[in-house]
């Protein structure tokens, strides 16, 4: 059987993942029901014979010699090593077992061998980057020079083109090696110790020996087989059985999908399954597009997006005003959850200076419990980034959509660095999930056939997108004398508008204008343009629509009468008279009667319209009790979601009525 997927014309292969849920399974030989305790139990028991012999093999092998040696791709012989981590391993001659006495199959040393391949693999790069640092030590770890910025970009392998924020977070991480120790490490194999090694089992480098995946009779569901032990220390491979799992797909999964097999870990008591599967998805295109998405990052305003269109003669009009996703109140409660880290961080700092070396002193019970309340905490936090990441992306590839864009150019802030900007802002700014979202914009993107590219920041806010001239921002248009940075304008052409949807235009207009220079990293297969040049700057502008003008407003006739519009027919008796207080029956409309204010998510200015700074702080009610993400969340819909007119009234039914007559 063929495990290629028949592609058409215009038309390349995607890998996703998909979680799914091991609820039950059956031991085959025996026909005995597996309960979800008790397969958590037995995957379990598998996933610690494989996180013992991986964490061996990186205790031996985490030094700079034997990374290097994989890292390079040959073994001693001169030939290429294969691509699977495992395959390479074995090559090199890294063996690995289980302890005395206990009996695996050769399937489960391939995924530790394959898990430990991985990690080693993957170290590569922090060491390339801790030896440039190291070696390229600057006088001033806190304040480099720019001659001292060139010598450890050069360094780095790919440093030209390397976000500042990683050498830095480099160097604070050496930094302080160097003030407990008196000096700098020798590699990173010194700074870090070997990772530590999660309890999962790492199905794809097995074959059909050990576990197998399948579709089901049943739609939407598929079969898993594999070996699962039956004793935490098997003695035999009599004490390894065939357990068939029941998955549910997700919908996210298509029909004709090609399912591989899956990563199998635990949490919270239950077996999680990482699935992965390959379908047939539209090839996006590097260039020769000529509808594109311009997006712009903000703080409140975190997505502002529009589109563009590059017509045959080489000019560029904005399609629409474009529309904002604000998530004010998400990170409103990410700021709340963050000071209550750093709180509970520092309590639990203090316990253990207090408590030493005593293993018996009386707080160690309350460190415990800070200590689970911090792993808490930071789960809560990553979930809200991670809830955030997929809306905003969605919300910006449904914009796309509803545009007809084949582009969507992203605003790359890789290298933006929080500095500068008063204590506030700058904590702001290293709360942003840009990285999670443009990732995830990748990925729902591909599914359309929809290119994600990355443009220069450079000059996209401070440029009007109209003729080039920079702006005079100012605090809001009614405060014209007041300086901010909110609301812009332009001397030269008239054009002023809100600044950031000034700069998506721009984006816009450079992405289409440069999308010839477009280059993809051979790597991770992402899409950049990596530079500006100044003769196709010079025609990344967004020309204005025509003013349409009626010289002539005279009536022709007289005015058709209209008749009144009758009470609709679900309401055909008028609301009776609010009595005082709260109580009383409810008058028309949905509002309760003891509500004298809107709904939590009603006053938090974040119209569309909105530009003008409120009087009263900002303070988002719904997040202070922490209400749910999607009541702090405002994005502007596209158009295919705006609703369709109400036609069941009385007064739809009769202009229905006399159009017909007509």
């Amino acid at each position: 059987m063929s495990r290629k997927l028949p592609l058409a014309g215009g038309e390349t292969t995607r890998t996703a993942c998909a979680r799914a849920l091991l609820r039950t399974g059956v031991e085959e030989k025996t026909g005995e029901f597996l309960s979800a305790s008790v397969l958590a139990g037995r995957v379990g028991w598998a996933a610690d014979l494989v996180s013992g012999m991986v964490a061996a093999l990186l205790a031996e092998h985490w030094n700079v010699a034997d990374v290097d040696v994989l890292a390079a791709g040959e073994d001693a012989g001169g030939r290429p090593l294969p691509s699977n981590a495992w395959m390479a391993l074995r090559r090199l001659g890294w063996s690995v077992g289980p302890p005395r006495g206990i009996r695996v199959n050769d399937r489960i040393v391939r995924i530790a061998q394959e898990t430990a391949g991985r990690t080693l693999r993957a170290a590569k790069w922090r060491a390339d980057l801790t030896t440039a640092v190291i070696e390229t030590w600057p006088a001033d770890p806190a304040k480099r020079t720019p001659q001292e910025w060139d010598q450890v970009r050069a360094a780095v392998p790919g440093g030209e083109y390397l976000p500042s924020s990683a050498i830095r977070g480099r160097t604070r991480q050496i930094a302080a090696f160097a003030k407990q120790h008196g000096r700098v490490p020798v590699n990173v194999f010194e700074l870090e110790a070997a990772p530590q090694v999660a309890r999962m089992l790492l199905l794809s480098a097995c074959d059909g020996q050990q576990a197998t995946i399948e579709r089901a009779d049943e739609p939407g569901r598929a079969l898993l087989r594999l070996q699962l032990p039956t004793r935490p220390d098997p003695r035999s491979y009599k004490d390894w059985r065939w357990v068939a799992c029941t998955v549910s797909l997700p919908p996210t999964v298509p029909a004709g999908a090609m399912l591989h097999l899956p990563t199998l870990r635990i949490h919270r008591g239950t077996v999680r399954a990482d699935l992965a599967y390959t379908h047939a998805v539209p090839k996006a295109q590097r260039s020769g597009h000529a509808v594109a998405l311009g997006v712009d990052w903000g703080l409140n305003t975190l997505l502002s997006a529009g589109a563009a269109r590059l017509h045959g003669d080489g000019k560029i009009a904005a399609l629409g005003v474009g529309g904002m996703f604000r998530a004010a109140g998400v990170l409103a409660k990410q700021h709340r959850l963050r000071r209550l880290s750093e709180h509970l961080h520092a309590k639990a700092d203090h316990y253990q200076r207090l408590i030493g070396e005593d293993e018996q002193h009386t707080l160690t019970a309350r460190h415990q419990v800070l200590a689970d309340e911090l792993r808490h905490v930071s789960g809560r936090r990553s979930n809200l980034n991670d809830a955030l990441a997929r809306a905003a992306a969605r919300w910006a590839v449904d914009q796309a959509l509803a545009a007809s864009a084949t582009v969507i150019y992203v605003e790359d802030l890789r290298s933006m660095e929080a500095r500068g900007m008063g204590r506030t802002m700058n904590t702001r700014l290293c709360q942003a999930v840009r990285g999670q979202i443009v990732d995830r914009m990748r990925h729902v993107a591909a599914e359309a056939g929809i290119a994600v590219i990355t443009v220069p920041a450079r000059g996209t806010s401070r440029h009007c997108p109209q003729c080039l001239v920079p702006l005079r921002h100012r605090k809001a248009p009614d405060r014209p004398a007041t300086p901010g940075w909110k609301w812009a304008v332009c001397a030269s052409c008239g054009w002023q508008g809100d600044r950031d949807q000034g700069a998506w235009r721009r984006i816009a207009a450079r992405g289409l204008t440069h999308q010839a220079k477009t280059v993809t990293d051979r790597t991770s297969g992402a899409m950049a343009i990596r530079t500006v040049i100044d003769k196709l700057e010079a025609g990344a502008v967004i020309t204005p629509a025509p003013k349409t003008r009626r010289t002539d407003r005279s009536k022709t006739g007289p005015t058709r009468r209209h008749p009144a519009r009758p009470t609709p027919r679900r309401r055909r008796t008028p609301s009776p008279t609010r009595p005082p207080g709260p109580a009383g029956q409810r008058p028309e409309g949905h509002a309760h009667t003891d509500q004298r204010r809107l709904p939590r998510a009603a006053h938090r200015h974040q119209g569309v319209t909105t530009i003008s700074t409120p009087i009263s702080r900002h303070r988002p009610r719904g997040t202070a009790l922490g209400a749910g993400f999607h009541l702090h969340a405002h994005a502007t819909p596209p158009r295919w979601a705006e609703p369709e007119p109400d036609t069941t009234s009385a007064w739809h039914r009769q202009a229905d009525q006399r159009r017909s007559e007509r």
